[in-house]
């Protein structure tokens, strides 16, 4: 393994929930009175912290959100999670083969720890998660695609930035993982490889990604 360090984000690469969090989303601001379509929820807001829709939209119309706007919108992804949510096809085995070959790994997602956790809980992956190797961008409070949430992850593990690489599924994570001087796969289950632009290499299916590590 040429790396000290693995760093997964969350959502849609450990676990598919991003076709339903950017629904949700997408029925709520529309709801709101800012329409917006499932891709323009992708385009916008993928990968990034919530205070991301916030910052959009006083930019784009003037207006603030609701200042209940978080806890409602987790709310319905909460309970969405809780009814549908399930792993991505592949990732088991993936975290199966980083444990056997005695490889680091952590999650440092846009998410709030209550939504990894959530996520987690909903879909098995917990048992692979403990809290000591799980980031938020509410440690750091910036999200990607600034780099603070992976040199913070980097720092908790003890690992060089440089020694770590990142495996992201949003343009706004690959830039993040690119700032803070790490490599970066990108995985294009969702996102096609032209919007991960920078990225070292892109992946189409789980199984082929302890490949690229080696």
């Amino acid at each position: 393994m040429r790396y000290d360090l693995v760093v997964f984000d969350n959502d849609g690469v450990l676990v598919d929930s991003e076709p339903l969090s950017n629904t949700i989303l997408a029925a709520y601001l529309t709801e709101l009175g800012h329409p917006t379509t499932y891709e323009d929820s992708l385009r916008d807001y993928m990968g990034a912290a919530v205070h991301r829709v916030h910052d959009l939209i006083r930019e784009r119309t003037g207006q603030a959100l609701p200042a209940d706007f978080d806890d409602t919108l987790h709310a319905r992804v909460f309970a969405a999670f809780e009814r549908e949510l399930s792993p991505v096809d592949g990732v088991t085995e993936v975290l199966e083969k980083l444990r056997a070959d005695g490889v680091p790994y952590c999650v440092a997602s846009s998410g709030s720890h209550e939504r990894i956790r959530v996520g987690h809980r909903t879909t098995g992956l917990d048992r692979w998660f403990t809290d000591d190797i799980v980031f938020s961008a509410q440690d750091v409070g910036r999200g990607k695609p600034a780099p603070d949430l992976f040199l913070h992850a980097a720092r908790r593990m003890g690992m060089a930035p440089e020694r770590c690489v990142v495996v992201e599924d949003s343009r706004l994570g690959v830039q993040a993982a690119l700032a803070a001087g790490m490599d970066v796969y990108g995985f294009t289950g969702m996102t096609a490889a032209a919007q991960l632009g920078g990225a070292n290499g892109w992946f189409e299916a789980m199984a082929e990604l302890p490949a690229l590590l080696v």
